[in-house]
C-alpha cells in the first residue's frame, strides 16, 4: 500500500470520527434542551404514599363533616353559598385527571363565625368561615383560598400525613379532625400555634404539603380561570387582616419557605383559561355579609351550640374533687414517630387538635368543643422562628398568656434533660377556666433537630402540685424523642 493511499484511508476515518462526534453531540445537545425545557414548565406534583384507599377518606370526611355541622353553625344565606358553589364548581371541574377520585364527594359551605379561616376534610367536604370571605378583596382570593384546600383534597394529604401514625384506624381519626377543627384547652391554657397531634394529619399539614398546595393550587385557579397571583395576594391580604394575633389560617398552614416568591414564578408559566369576568356574584355577597350581625368567635359559637343542648360533650368527665391519685404503675405509649412515653396506667390517652393529653377520669372534659383538663400532662411540638431554647419557650409562654389573663410565672429557667437532650423547665401560675380555682402548670420544653420546641405541660390544682410535680418529672424522665 503506498503512502497515499493510507494517507487518503487515515484521512476519511478521521471525517468518520468527526462525524460521529458531532453527531453524539447534537444528541446530547438535544437532551439538554429537552431537559431545560421540562424544568422550566410548571411543577409536576406526585402525590405521596398513602396508606388509605380513597373510600376511607370519603368515610372519614363524611363522618367528620356531619361532626362539624353539628357543632358549628352553619350560614345559610343564598347569595354567599352560590357564590361557593360557583367557585368550586370551577375548581373541582380544573383538577388534573390523574388527581380525580370518582369516588369523593365534594360540598362547599359558609361556617358563620369570624376567624380569618377555611378547611377542607378527606373526601371533599369544604368549610369556609365567613371571617375569611369578608377579609378576601377579590373573587380570585377566595378561589385562592378554596384552591389551595381543594389540593389538600385531591392529594388525599389528610390520610397521607396520618399514615404516619399507623396505631390509629378511621374511628380514632375521626374524633382527632374534630378535636382539630374545635380547638384544644389545656387547664385553661390553650398553646396557641402548637402542631402535634392527630389534629395536624388533617389540618395543620407538613411543610412539603403546604408546598405542593400552593403549587397545585396555582395550577387549578389557571385552569379554572382565575389568576393565581391572587393566590400569593390572598396570603398577604389575610395576614395584614388577621389582627395581632395572626390569621389562624396561616396558623394552620405553616409556610413552606418563599410562599410569595414560590406561586409568583410558578404563575407565570401557567395561562389562564377561560378568564372570570363577572365578579357581580362576590360583591353582591359580601354587601349582604356586611349587613348581617357580626359573626361571633368559634369559641362563643360552640358554646351557644352546647347551651342549646345541640352539641352534647363527648366526655363529659370533668369531676375534679373525685380525681384518683396518679397510679404507681406505668403503661408507654407511642405517639407516631415522634415520640414515647411512659404515664400512669389510670390516665387516658386523650389525641386531641393540638397535642396529645394524657389525664385521669374526672379531670377532663370536652364541652362546649373544648378540651380542658385540670390534673395531667399534656405533650406537643410548636413552631418557632428562633433556634434559642429560651426565647422559643419564652414564646409558647406568651402564647398561653393570650387567653388567660391569670398567668404568671414566679420563677426563671433551670436546667433539666428531656429525651437525652438539654432543656428547660420553669412554672406557671394560672387560674382555671373550669375550676375557678388556682392551679400550677410546669413547663418542660427542649428544641427538636429541626429548632421546633417539644413541650410537656404538666397541669394541676395548686394544693395537690407538690404530689403531682414528681409524676410530672417520671413521666418527662420517661421521654424518648424519636427525631
Amino acid at each position: 500500500m503506498d503512502e497515499r493511499t493510507t494517507q487518503r484511508k487515515c484521512c476519511v476515518r478521521r471525517i468518520v470520527i468527526a462525524t460521529a462526534r458531532a453527531r453524539v453531540l447534537a444528541v446530547i445537545g438535544v437532551v439538554v434542551l429537552l431537559s431545560v425545557s421540562a424544568t422550566g414548565g410548571q411543577t409536576v406534583i406526585t402525590p405521596p404514599k398513602n396508606r388509605y384507599t380513597p373510600a376511607q377518606d370519603v368515610e372519614l370526611g363524611r363522618k367528620a363533616a356531619a361532626e362539624v355541622e353539628q357543632q358549628l353553625p352553619m350560614l345559610r344565606d343564598e347569595d354567599v353559598t352560590s357564590l361557593l358553589a360557583s367557585i368550586g364548581r370551577r375548581l373541582v371541574e380544573s383538577v388534573p385527571q390523574e388527581l380525580e377520585h370518582p369516588g369523593f364527594h365534594y360540598s362547599f359551605q359558609v361556617v358563620n363565625v369570624r376567624e380569618i379561616n377555611a378547611f377542607a376534610l378527606p373526601g371533599g367536604p369544604m368549610f369556609v368561615n365567613r371571617g375569611m370571605i369578608e377579609a378576601a378583596r377579590t373573587e380570585g382570593e377566595v378561589a385562592g383560598v378554596m384552591a389551595h384546600e381543594l389540593s389538600h383534597v385531591a392529594l388525599r394529604h389528610g390520610t397521607a400525613q396520618a399514615t404516619k401514625a399507623t396505631k390509629y384506624e378511621i374511628g380514632t381519626l375521626l374524633g382527632a379532625v374534630v378535636g382539630a377543627i374545635i380547638g384544644g384547652n389545656v387547664g385553661g391554657a390553650v398553646a396557641q400555634g402548637t402542631q402535634f397531634g392527630l389534629g395536624t394529619a388533617f389540618l395543620r399539614f407538613s411543610r412539603e404539603f403546604e408546598r405542593q398546595a400552593d403549587l397545585l393550587g396555582s395550577h387549578i385557579m389557571a385552569a379554572a380561570g382565575y389568576d393565581p397571583l391572587e393566590m400569593a395576594s390572598m396570603f398577604k391580604t389575610i395576614e395584614t387582616q388577621g389582627g395581632s394575633g395572626g390569621p389562624q389560617w396561616l396558623s394552620d398552614h405553616p409556610n413552606p419557605g418563599d410562599r410569595y416568591a414560590s406561586i409568583t414564578r410558578e404563575a407565570k408559566l401557567l395561562k389562564v383559561q377561560n378568564p372570570v369576568r363577572d365578579t357581580r356574584a362576590f360583591t353582591r355577597a359580601q354587601a349582604g355579609l356586611r349587613r348581617m350581625t357580626p359573626a361571633p368567635t368559634t369559641k362563643e359559637a360552640t358554646r351557644q351550640a352546647a347551651g342549646r343542648g345541640s352539641a352534647p360533650a363527648p366526655d363529659g368527665r370533668l369531676e375534679p374533687g373525685r380525681v384518683a391519685p396518679p397510679s404507681s404503675t406505668y403503661t408507654a405509649y407511642t405517639e407516631g414517630d415522634v415520640f414515647r412515653v411512659s404515664v400512669p396506667s389510670n390516665w387516658r390517652e386523650l389525641p386531641g387538635g393540638n397535642a396529645v393529653t394524657f389525664a385521669p377520669d374526672g379531670a377532663y372534659d370536652s364541652a362546649d368543643g373544648q378540651r380542658t383538663f385540670t390534673h395531667g400532662v399534656e405533650i406537643g411540638v410548636a413552631r418557632n422562628e428562633t433556634r434559642d431554647l429560651r426565647t422559643a419557650t419564652d414564646e409558647l409562654i406568651a402564647s398561653l398568656a393570650r387567653g388567660n389573663p391569670n398567668l404568671s410565672r414566679s420563677s426563671g429557667y433551670d436546667r433539666t434533660k428531656i429525651g437525652g437532650r438539654q432543656g428547660v423547665h420553669t412554672v406557671l401560675s394560672n387560674v382555671s377556666d373550669a375550676t375557678g380555682q388556682h392551679e400550677r402548670i410546669a413547663v418542660f420544653t427542649v428544641l427538636l433537630r429541626d429548632a421546633s420546641l417539644f413541650y410537656a405541660l404538666g397541669v394541676a390544682p395548686r394544693d395537690r402540685f407538690p404530689v403531682y410535680e414528681a409524676t410530672f418529672r417520671r413521666v418527662v424522665g420517661s421521654i424518648e424523642i424519636m427525631n
